[in-house]
């Protein structure tokens, strides 16, 4: 108890901010990508193995890469779930694992100390490298994700996020919901997931982050360790490109709920687009910044029409949706959805005002240091510059870049990336038509 005591206590320690952490990197004999961080502050290191195996890869089989990763620690070698679980926990380390469009992880939270460290590495990349995928676990495993389809049939806003996805993405694997059909969960079979970890969880597939007490040669030699374990493989191929929307359409799904959930929007951009900063820096304006964003002045405080109304980019390998969601009274759905659209439009033919962009800039420049101040905050933005092919300096410069974007520039490239004409429009709640 002690000692999960002090693991925790560690864990909430925020380290001093520091504007640029220095990023190694480097690839292991077999093509493993590695970036690396020394951390020298705490005596813990945080691992994150990566790989291009998300739902996009989920082909004819939607749901195969999540339950794929899900079952990584079921069972290993000659370890079943619980001792593995065990294992890790004797020694206060956390595991952890998880599945997006794009991607699919694995990491690793642990003391630096070799007593603590090495049963948690060992085990670690034992899940990684030999999962077994025990028939009795994926049989569970498939029927809790039936429980789940079920549940979320009955969620007005998984409905709603469904069926924006589908509008959006149409064929392209960005349309596949991540956890499957209740189809293709029927024709899942074991075997599919020893296939689909055999293909994607390969080296030159994936990305290694490090954060730690740890110096270079200690660093490469934990990277070795987990290269040595993956089989050499292939990267997974491109995905296609997102096809433009050719018109809007607006998608009205009668539920029978007092809150309307409404999605609007459109493809947006991906990872590293020319257009990030300034389309970044602009959606914190409109909609990124809580109660001082211009759809929440609008749509809830002038009208009281919602209590939450936002809007993001979700940047991806490929073109990821900009995406404006709020809720509302059913009855009053039709009224909220058409300031949003308004507020929309003003703001990509006017741009931002004075005001609110020097109390963006502000904003996220003085909040950034506080998002890599810590060594689980490093690992993930590690894993992302790697997966994603971003410069090394994207940390160091993140700030010079956001102050180098414009009033003119963010008019600009929302006027060229956003058209108001065509969005995808969603509206789940209500009584059918009559």
């Amino acid at each position: 108890m002690m000692l999960r005591f002090v693991i925790l206590l560690l864990a909430l320690v925020v380290l001093p901010a520091q504007a640029a952490p220095e990023i190694q990197h480097w690839e292991t004999d077999n093509g493993l990508r590695v970036y690396f961080v020394p951390a020298p502050e705490l005596d813990m290191v945080d691992i994150r193995l990566v790989f291009d195996a998300g739902s996009a890869r989920d082909g004819e089989q939607p749901g195969i890469a999540q339950m794929t990763n899900a079952l990584l620690d079921s069972g290993a070698g000659s370890w079943d779930a619980d001792t593995i679980a065990e294992r890790f926990e004797s020694v206060g380390a956390q595991f952890g694992a998880g599945a997006l469009r794009d991607m699919a992880w694995v990491s690793l939270r642990s003391l630096t100390d070799p007593e603590w460290f090495e049963p948690a590495f060992s085990t670690f990349i034992k899940v990684v490298e030999a999962p077994r995928f025990p028939a009795r676990d994926f049989k569970r495993a498939r029927k809790q994700a039936f429980v789940a389809l079920r549940q979320q049939a009955q969620d007005p806003g998984e409905i709603a996020s469904k069926a924006f996805y589908e509008a959006l993405y149409g064929d392209h694997p960005y349309a596949s919901p991540t956890i499957g059909t209740e189809e293709s969960l029927k024709a899942l079979q074991r075997d599919d997931l020893v296939a689909f970890h055999q293909r994607y969880y390969v080296a030159r597939n994936g990305v290694l982050a490090l954060v730690g007490n740890l110096d270079r040669l200690q660093a490469e030699a934990l990277a070795e360790r987990i290269a040595a374990g993956l089989p050499t493989g292939e990267a997974a191929p491109d995905l296609p490109p997102v096809p433009e929307l050719t018109e809007g359409r607006t998608i009205t799904i009668p539920f029978p709920s007092e809150q309307a959930h409404v999605f609007m929007g459109q493809p947006g951009m991906q990872r590293g687009d020319d257009d990030y900063f300034a389309l970044y820096f602009g959606n914190h304006v409109l909609g990124g910044s809580g109660f001082t964003s211009r759809l929440m002045k609008e749509v809830r405080v002038k009208r009281g029409l919602s209590y939450s109304v936002y809007s993001y980019f979700l940047p991806m390998a490929e073109n990821g949706p900009f995406l404006m969601g709020l809720q509302t009274r059913t009855d009053q759905a039709g009224e909220a959805v058409d300031v949003a659209r308004e507020t929309i439009a003003g703001f990509v033919a006017e741009g931002p005002t004075r005001d609110e962009y020097r109390a963006s800039l502000a904003n996220i420049t003085g909040g950034f240091p506080l998002r890599v101040a810590s060594n689980s905050d490093i690992v993930q933005y590690l894993s992302m510059i790697g997966f994603y092919g971003l410069p090394l300096d994207y940390l160091d410069r993140f700030n010079a870049r956001v102050e180098a974007v414009s009033l003119e520039d963010i008019k600009d490239a929302f006027q060229r990336r956003v058209d108001t004409e065509r969005m995808i429009t969603v509206i789940v709640g209500g009584p059918e038509a009559g």
